[in-house]
């Protein structure tokens, strides 16, 4: 223990001796990092880490393969160890010294990068800082030990160089410590998962930006760790006191040995591909640090209130100040400024029903049918339109849930979801008809995916409990018997949904419950829904029950843009086709096909246009005699079907129920608060005040005067990050 103590210290005392080691390993890494945060505005938060990120990486890099593998080389070209050779010292000392001196050199710099960031701007300290410290200490030591094989593998400074070059260079450009991942080519993405880099730029932001711990990089903490073993144990078997000493070629191959764990691991991530959205959500949360202010602009906050000149300070993703008049100095705030002159700025838009899975548009190509393609379509196709949350009720369980963790862990770039789902209805009931003519080999698959079809009372709660498990927002329950021919259903037996809405109610899952008439409105007031999907189409809701669902705080959802959208596809009027918005957010194939089958006349049926332009009269009247009466009102779409467009439509509902009476300030509560508030999320969205999520709305206009203004799109602001919307539709 002597011996390595004592190579320890002399270690120590020559390295802290050498002015140049002492620039390399803590003046030039500040320089890169204050020229990094000034440069690149990194301004006040969380945002500040990705450069601190970025320079403990260089830093790493430089101390291992530089610091340690370049001076074990110069040593042995000078024939320093040359004198320990007639010592009793092994290489195994030697080598242990020059890890530890390296490790103990590299901690100033760790402590002086997070206490410079968070005292200068405001980086919060990691939560888990014992894990940044320990993944800051395996990457050094698994960095020397990369080093000191390089070294050992190589017979000349010039070799070394080219050696440590060829793994620097690498490693620096494509880790994702000089530049974002996520902005990389999909190859060199791929390429990257090969390299020890790598893992420390994903570990370290994950500490700092998703406070993860040593768990959670568990992979790459056992490939580390297993690297410095390999790398040191290597390094003692090749080890050479002289430099006349030549290592034979084929023994320059165990270097490969040293990068067998990542070069698996790499094997493991290019097949699953699950690095892309790694570094797709790693991205998102650079995207969302930082802080900007919105100014000078009309603010409507959410719940009626009305700021007619004020300002919105954003950071970290949060809102984290809100102006009335005139707002401090943006560079005070260290904060960038979007201007809002001649703007209002709204929470972002909530739909309360949609069905993702459906395009809303009729194509003959399967394509435009893919789940795989067309829910995350309309879910960017939803942010697209300022539209930041939205509630799918009734899309296939598996894919909902998957698509909702993508986006919530930033992987994709989408509307926030809440699952309400799969629809509980009898058999032969509506919702089922959407699998009735499928091929038997799928039938049962994809009818477990979309529909519960209780037999017993015991049946639909079990069933409840089970979607419950599987991490459901609500659930969905269907009454309602049809109208008309090809549009008759069975319906689903009280003592049934009743069932489910107890169990809904124990397990703390709002219950949504499509309806079509009165009667369908009244069972669904009393078994205890929270919600009531589309209200009554075909007859009058009558006042004490519009007073019963006021007094029970029961919203209700019309959707009058189905109604009218039916009646103008059965009518062969392609007029939602022509809407900016529209045209902006469906793809061209199936604008094309949906706009040649409306006007081809094929789908026309005037009895049927008639009975659902009655529906809407029927429901727009429903709706204003339910505001007046104190009926709780919340804004959904059913977007999905037939020329109602994920986005737009939710914006033409607006329209719809301005036409129909209800008080602009109300139909915009209906979809921003009141949602947020059925949803169980009043605290984070669906509203602007200081600590809520930053999903922003900022329009051209006064929606107040002039609710189409809300269509006019100037920014859309998801979980603080300034949507780059022409991008939405590249996503892949």
């Amino acid at each position: 223990m002597r011996i390595y103590l004592a190579l320890f210290k002399s270690n120590m005392r020559l390295t802290l001796r050498d002015r140049g080691v002492l620039f390399f390993n803590y003046l030039f890494p500040l320089i890169f990092f204050f020229a990094f945060a000034e440069m690149f505005h990194a301004g006040v938060g969380a945002g500040v880490a990705y450069f601190v990120s970025t320079v403990l990486v260089m830093g790493i890099l430089g101390n291992g393969l530089w610091g340690a593998g370049m001076r074990s080389v110069q040593e042995r070209e000078a024939n320093i160890l040359r004198r320990f050779k007639v010592t009793p010292i092994s290489p195994l000392p030697i080598l242990v010294a020059s890890m530890l001196s390296g490790w103990l050199l590299f901690l100033p710099m760790l402590l002086l990068l997070v206490g410079l960031a968070h005292y200068l701007y405001a980086m919060p300290i990691p939560r888990n800082w014992l894990s940044l410290f320990v993944m800051a200490s395996l990457g050094v030591c698994s960095m020397r030990a990369i080093g000191l094989i390089l070294a050992a593998a190589t017979n000349t400074m010039a070799e070394a160089t080219i050696a440590i070059q060829s793994v620097y260079m690498p490693m620096l450009f494509l880790s994702g410590a000089t530049i974002p991942a996520a902005m990389l080519p999909k190859w060199a993405q791929t390429l990257a998962q090969f390299m020890p880099a790598t893992y420390l730029v994903s570990g370290f932001q994950g500490i700092f930006f998703r406070n993860q711990n040593l768990w959670d990089n568990a992979p790459a903490v056992a490939a580390l760790l297993l690297t410095t073993a390999l790398g040191l144990f290597l390094a003692v078997q090749l080890f050479r006191w002289e430099k006349e000493e030549k290592i034979r070629p084929r023994n320059k191959l165990w270097v490969l040995a040293v990068l067998a764990p990542f070069v698996i691991m790499g094997a493991w991530k290019s097949y699953s591909k699950e690095h892309l959205g790694n570094n797709a959500a790693l991205y998102r949360d650079l995207q969302r640090s930082g802080a900007f202010l919105i100014r000078n602009t009309r603010i409507f906050t959410g719940d009626g209130k009305v700021i007619e000149n004020g300002a919105v300070l954003v950071r970290d993703g949060k809102i984290a100040a809100v102006y009335e008049g005139a707002a401090p100095d943006p560079e005070q705030l260290k904060a960038e400024t979007v201007e809002g002159a001649g703007k209002t700025l709204l929470p972002g838009l909530i739909d309360a029903h949609v069905h993702l899975s459906a395009p809303g548009g009729l194509s003959t190509d399967p394509r435009d049918y893919d789940v795989e393609k067309t829910m995350p379509h309309s879910a960017a196709a939803l942010l697209y339109s300022g539209v930041t949350a939205a509630r799918s009720v009734g899309d296939g369980l598996d894919a909902s849930l998957k698509l909702r963790k993508a986006i919530a862990d930033g992987a994709t770039l989408g509307s926030q979801l809440f699952v309400c789902g799969p629809m509980f209805t009898a058999e032969g009931g509506h919702g089922t008809e959407f699998v009735e003519h499928l091929p038997a080999a799928i039938k049962e698959t994809v009818k477990a995916q979309l529909v519960r079809t209780p037999k017993t009372p015991e049946e639909a709660r079990r069933q409840v409990r089970e979607l419950k498990t599987r991490g459901v927002d609500g659930i969905k329950a269907i009454l309602e018997a049809g109208w008309g021919e090809g549009m008759l259903f069975d319906r689903l037996d009280l003592l049934l949904v009743r069932a489910v809405s107890e169990e809904a109610h124990a397990q703390h899952l709002p219950l949504a419950t499509h309806t079509g008439d009165a009667r369908d409105v009244a069972d669904a007031v009393e078994i205890g829904s929270s919600s009531v999907e589309h209200g009554s189409w075909r007859d009058e809701i009558p006042d004490n029950l519009l007073e019963r669902m006021a007094r029970e705080g029961v919203y209700l959802d019309p959707t009058l843009a189905v109604a009218e959208a039916y009646a103008l596809y059965f009518g062969g009027k392609p007029d939602v086709l022509n809407r900016s918005l529209v045209q902006q957010v469906v793809p061209a194939r199936l604008l094309k096909g949906t706009r040649e089958f409306v006007a081809s006349g094929k789908g026309a049926d005037a009895g049927k246009a008639e009975l659902f332009q009655h529906a809407l009269d029927t429901a727009r009247a429903n709706l204003l005699r339910a505001w007046k009466a104190g009926v709780p009102l919340v804004m959904g779409t059913d977007a999905g079907n037939p020329m109602v467009f994920h986005g737009p439509s939710l914006h033409h509902e607006l329209q719809l129920w301005v036409e129909a009476g209800i008080p602009v300030t109300v139909a915009l509560q209906a979809a921003t608060v009141n949602a947020a508030k059925l949803l169980g999320a009043p605290q984070r969205i669906g509203a602007i005040r200081p600590g809520m999520d930053a999903d922003l709305l900022l329009v051209d206009g006064n929606p107040l005067q002039e609710i189409a203004a809300t269509e006019r799109i100037s920014l859309v602001v998801f979980k603080g990050e300034r949507i780059r919307r022409a991008e939405l539709f590249e996503q892949k």
